[in-house]
């Protein structure tokens, strides 16, 4: 079927995002053309300012449009432990159990030799930095229970050893090939709760 131009760009924009198919893109185009005029310009108003005011927090790497982030300027935050997460999204997961009050290092990758992703690509560096430089007690590993997640927590427990402190990995209550994005609140709260030290 032809579109007529405007609506065809406005569905390919949407097939762009990670997910959506033809038929989702399609329908959430229809969906923004019947939207009010002002709801669609407050729409695109949030979007080009969430382009232009968010970048990373210079601490722990976390999306934010303030450094350090609102988490690491938390002073109710407990400074002595880091989970280490791959993703922002992830770090968004884990905040929603409330079982968490450290802080957090976004890896923002793991390593993946096969996508030619190494250990120097991702912030495994300034992880060591932040271990080195503060008074920290515990890492928590919350990796996806993936093979990369495998191979980037192995890497940097083997890295974190000489620190002598405690190392930990959230339980294996999550299945092979999982993205902790996906998980509901209650698996991951007690995936944190039964964390194995490493």
């Amino acid at each position: 079927m032809e579109y007529t131009k405007p609506l065809a760009k406005l569905i390919e924009h949407f097939q762009h995002l990670p997910s959506i198919g033809p038929k989702t893109a399609q329908r959430l185009a229809l969906y923004v053309v019947k939207m009010p005029e002002n709801e669609v310009r407050n729409f695109a108003l949030a979007l080009t300012e969430a382009k232009s005011t968010i970048s990373y927090c210079e601490e722990c790497f976390n999306m934010s449009c303030s450094s350090p982030c609102e988490i690491c300027s938390n002073p109710s935050r407990n400074k002595g432990v880091i989970c280490v997460v791959a993703e922002t999204k992830d770090l968004m997961a884990i905040e929603k159990t409330n079982e968490y009050n450290g802080l957090y290092h976004v890896l923002q990758g793991l390593i993946s030799p096969i996508d030619g992703i190494g250990p120097d690509d991702i912030r495994i560096k300034e992880l060591l930095f932040r271990v080195n430089k503060n008074n920290i007690s515990e890492i928590i590993l919350a990796l996806n229970p993936s093979v990369e997640g495998e191979a980037t927590s192995l890497y940097l427990t083997k890295l974190l050893k000489p620190f002598n402190i405690k190392i930990s990995r959230i339980a294996f209550g999550l299945p092979m090939g999982s993205e902790l994005e996906y998980v509901d609140e209650m698996t991951l709260a007690r995936a944190l709760e039964g964390r194995v030290e490493l």
